[in-house]
């Protein structure tokens, strides 16, 4: 059987996430696995779906020599067995203070079920107490999962001493396999320092005589995901709750990494072409030229010595250069000329030497006749609305020779709103009574009843 420890003295890492699903992964793969609740918080028993209440025998009674390995076993899933905790699981320390090699009883108990489980995953009390000792003890793996963050970092030092302690005087198969970095977050720059860090630390602990010598950094991060929090409350496992999100798919790569199985490599989609999407090469011989979309017209030369039609050198020379501007006299502005002949020709019509205008004498050999000056008056102005409730209508002129009808811009009423004047204070002046000091016969008079409403004198 081989046994992993899942230790970190730090807590809020994810050793019991951890624990849980890769013990399920492993179980899912056709392993026989067994997980052990060394935290007396039990929250593995809790996250695989065991109230800590009913554990009867469990983590404490096996610690304390009250009942077997075997028996202290529950089956939770298929090939997956618990040996759950409570609260109880507290005073094991205490109690075990006095008792001889009380750092292998774990081991000791475990030594019956060695051929019949495959794998072995123990969940760790964040602490390098006695609990702790003991799955060491019993291990010949240990799992770091570790959070990148600086603080994190501090610990870890310490941990490793731990182990190699272990190693040296308790357990020499005890080593570090691996190392776990969870709530690992993609978007920041932090936790990619941290996993360069740690790296370099354990490449350069390669050929040591240290228990973390053969110790790698497992090439899965575990990704932070909500689903992953979301699980225990359940009482599942991420692979029953959410079977395809992200944390899923880490921890089957975890499983697979202490199994032994490279994961496929993830392609990426922007470096490497999707080669089995690709279409089947058409021969030349088949292959049909794409319909341009845009087409060009060009005209056509006219033939040489042709008389329909005009040459390109005859167009030129009518149009002249293109590139040679048009004439135009900034100075006069052709509105000022068609506005002065029209002008002209009412001037001419009604007081230049007619009597009548031209209109009146037509000629009969089928001209037009010209139009009346009654037919070049400007139609009426449409009235112009000046505010809400008038109406004012701009009447035309009587002459002929008046000015052109300018439109004006209609300007809507501004609102008017009303602004208070400011408050001002005037000083209240004092009253004369309280200007002058009430003397003591003043007072006395004013607490006595008035003599008239005395029921002795009345009349």
């Amino acid at each position: 059987m081989r046994t992993i420890a899942v230790l970190n003295q730090k807590g809020g890492v994810g050793k019991t996430t951890t624990t849980a699903n890769i013990a399920a992964a492993l179980a899912a793969s056709g392993q026989r696995v067994v997980a052990i609740d060394l935290d007396p918080q039990a929250h593995l028993t809790i996250h695989l779906g065991v109230e800590p209440q009913t554990v009867q025998p469990g983590s404490y009674e096996v610690l304390t020599q009250s009942a077997d390995f075997e028996q202290s076993l529950m089956m939770v899933r298929s090939n997956l067995w618990l040996m759950g905790a409570n609260i109880n699981l507290v005073g094991a320390e205490t109690e075990l203070v006095s008792v001889v090699g009380r750092e292998i009883i774990l081991r000791e108990a475990m030594q019956s079920a060695q051929d019949r489980f495959d794998f072995c995953v123990i969940d760790c009390a964040p602490s390098l107490g006695l609990l702790s000792l003991n799955a060491l003890a019993a291990s010949q793996e240990v799992l770091i999962p570790l959070q990148p963050h600086f603080l994190a970092l501090q610990g870890f030092g310490k941990l490793l001493q731990t182990v190699d302690l272990v190693n040296k005087r308790i357990n020499r198969e005890l080593k570090v396999s691996g190392v776990l970095l969870c709530m690992f977050d993609t978007r920041a720059s932090l936790p990619n320092e941290v996993r360069a860090d740690i790296e370099r630390f354990l490449d350069n602990a390669r050929g040591s005589a240290c228990a973390w010598a053969d110790a790698r950094l497992v090439p899965t991060f575990i990704r932070r995901n909500i689903k992953l929090a979301e699980a225990p409350s359940y009482g599942k496992t991420i692979f029953e709750y959410d079977p395809t999100c992200n944390g899923a798919e880490d921890y089957r790569r975890v499983a697979q990494f202490f199994l032994g199985v490279q994961p496929a490599p993830e392609r990426d989609e922007e470096s490497e072409p999707a080669q089995e999407f690709a279409p089947e090469a058409v021969p030349d011989a088949q292959a049909t030229p794409a319909e341009t979309a845009r087409v060009e017209w060009e005209p056509e030369a006219a033939p040489a010595g042709s008389e329909a039609g005009v040459t390109y050198e005859e167009i030129d020379d009518l149009l002249g250069d293109p590139d040679e501007p048009i004439p135009f006299d900034s100075e006069s502005d052709p509105a000022d000329d068609v506005e002065s002949i029209v002008e002209s020709e009412l001037q001419s019509w009604s007081g230049g030497g007619h009597e009548t205008p031209p209109s009146a004498t037509a000629d009969s050999e089928g001209v037009e006749p010209s139009p009346s000056p009654s037919d070049l008056r400007l139609p009426p102005v449409e009235p112009l609305i000046q505010d809400e409730g008038q109406v004012e209508a701009e009447a035309p002129d009587e002459g002929f020779g008046s000015a052109p009808i300018e439109i004006r811009e209609v300007y809507p009423p501004v609102p008017r709103r009303y602004s208070p004047p400011p408050l001002k204070s005037y000083p209240i002046p004092p009253s004369r009574r309280s200007q002058e000091s009430p003397t003591d016969d003043d007072a006395s008079n004013e607490s006595a009843p008035p003599e008239s409403d005395s029921p002795d004198h009345l009349p």
